[in-house]
């Protein structure tokens, strides 16, 4: 099935930082139609990943699209497990269950698993050992650098500024609390009505929008519009408004253009087929790994 009666689009940019307020996350709401997205203001000026998940539940019953940029699993196939040597399960909806068990960090993160497990499965700096001993992929990802996209980040490498080990983890506690509330992409069907998650990559919206590799991040007014005409949008209003209260885009940095950007690609590619039944993903990739919105 074509889920093509969604019509709000939001895209999440997300942070696994430690404490509990994060600037690292912008949430970008589109309608269906060509009007700009805007930014979803959040309760007390700062996101939380606590406050997110409450907005996300309060979608569950609209037919809102909801794309998070973080990774929703561990590669599996290629070494049969997640966390070889760990009593960890093997399928995705239990893995959260687990890691969420064993993290008490606040608001939903997970910086003090990565750090329990540094040296053996994780790569937080040169004293773990060699970088290249930490780099394993997903199939999705695979299939991305197979296809010209470049090589995105592992979760396994918790060096960076994209700390893509952290959100990702940070984002599986968030998913487990989720539960049954939202359909999850393709660990679930897409469902015929209200909303559903999917795994989004920045990074593909604004290839798609013709930024190139390494300049992807628009910072400025009229390199958002440019890009958000190619997916058929208008420009954007700096003081926009969601739900009746002010939201202006304070400063154009990469989180909230990245969810600007993304939104409106999701509203222009939600109907494709192809990007909801890629031929790589199995049953059992599925289950597993899951795979990124967009990859084909």
């Amino acid at each position: 099935m074509t889920p093509q009666r969604f019509t709000r689009f939001a895209a999440i940019d997300w942070s696994g930082a430690k404490g509990n307020r994060h600037r690292g996350i912008a949430v970008g709401l589109c309608e269906a139609g060509s009007a700009a997205p805007v930014l979803v203001r959040p309760p007390g000026g700062i996101w939380s990943r606590a406050g997110v998940l409450d907005w996300v539940r309060d979608q569950a019953a609209s037919d809102t699209l909801i794309g998070f940029d973080f990774s929703f699993a561990p590669p599996w196939i290629e070494r049969g497990a997640y966390l070889p040597g760990l009593p960890a399960p093997d399928s995705a909806r239990a893995f959260w269950r687990w890691i969420d068990a064993t993290c008490d960090d606040a608001d939903l993160g997970a910086a003090s698993f990565l750090e329990r497990h540094r040296g053996s499965h994780f790569y937080l700096g040169a004293a773990d050992g060699a970088k290249a001993d930490f780099l394993h992929f997903r199939r999705c990802e695979a299939r991305y650098n197979a296809n010209g996209g470049g090589k995105p980040s592992t979760v396994y490498d918790a060096i960076g500024a994209a700390q893509v080990a952290k959100a990702s983890f940070a984002g599986m506690r968030l998913l487990r609390h989720l539960g049954e509330q939202m359909p999850v992409w393709p660990f679930d069907p897409a469902p015929r009505s209200g909303g559903c998650v999917v795994e989004i990559y920045t990074t593909i919206a604004a290839r798609a929008a013709g930024l190139r590799k390494g300049l992807s991040k628009l910072r400025d007014r009229d390199a958002l519009d440019t890009a958000l005409a190619v997916f058929g949008s208008h420009p954007h209003d700096p003081a926009t408004f969601t739900q009746g209260r002010a939201s202006p885009i304070p400063i154009y940095d990469d989180h909230a253009t990245d969810a600007l950007l993304t939104a409106a690609w999701l509203r222009a590619n939600a109907h494709r087929a192809e990007l909801w039944s890629p031929a790589p993903l199995t049953p059992h990739i599925a289950q597993t790994e899951g795979w990124t919105f967009g990859v084909t």
